[in-house]
């Protein structure tokens, strides 16, 4: 009747980040110890364990490349299902920077050193932090992402892929709500990538606010002034 609070959500956390990694021949054999730790710290409900069985058993059965392809189709093909939190809330717009030090600086106040290929935001890191964190902070710390975990759900299960029964997971051992949320359509790669007509204004993409009229800087060239100085007309 009653369901107890897992008192670690370490092994849980650390499993899910892995299982959103590349699919390369390490990772793959590493998927079974991988569901040996989620089966052990018991975090996630029946069906959620069983879904994300298959999707390890899917994994491993796939020629290698096959597995890797859709991976990179899955996660690296578009904003929506991006595993770059911060993408689907900035895009390439200038406040993702200061975002993403914010987030280093989550880290280093835990006393963490980030060393990673990937950029801080990216979910396999997120999880990773969350995992030394006790599971209060580490619940309220995943909590304040649960928004974007549902957008991506959703852009997963939309497109019927397994990999939603691992952002699902996320969500769960959070303590968050699954559940289907309206997500922006996604322009084309044509229209993300097309240049403005010649004299035409300036292209918007990853402009902070888009459609209004933009200020211009100019900066003194140093350089210039100092070699004018001394010149009469």
């Amino acid at each position: 009747m009653f369901k107890k609070t897992p008192e670690s959500l370490r092994l849980t956390l650390r499993a899910l980040a892995r299982l959103v990694g590349y699919p390369n021949a390490e990772l793959r054999a590493q998927m079974p110890a991988l569901l040996d730790a989620l089966r052990l710290e018991q975090s996630l409900p029946p069906e959620r364990m069983q879904e994300i069985e298959a999707l390890c058993r899917q994994l491993c059965a796939m020629e290698p490349m096959e597995a890797e392809a859709r991976y990179v189709d899955t996660f690296d093909r578009g904003r929506q299902t991006s595993l770059h939190l911060f993408e689907h809330v900035h895009g390439d717009s200038r406040e993702r920077g200061p975002a993403l030090i914010d987030l280093l600086q989550t880290y280093e106040q835990a006393g963490l050193h980030f060393e990673a290929p990937e950029l801080p935001d990216h979910l396999g890191v997120v999880l990773e932090f969350a995992s030394t964190q006790p599971p209060a902070v580490a619940r309220e710390f995943l909590g304040e992402v649960a928004h974007i975990l549902n957008a991506l759900f959703t852009a997963l299960a939309n497109r019927g892929n397994p990999y939603a029964c691992v952002i699902a997971a996320v969500l769960e051992v959070t303590g968050q709500r699954v559940q289907a949320v309206a997500i922006t359509p996604e322009p084309g790669l044509d229209d993300t990538w097309a240049e403005p007509e010649a004299f035409d204004g300036c292209a918007t993409q990853g402009q902070n606010r888009p459609g209004q009229a933009q200020p211009l800087h100019f900066v003194r060239n140093p350089r210039a002034s100092s070699s004018s100085q001394g010149v009469s007309p």
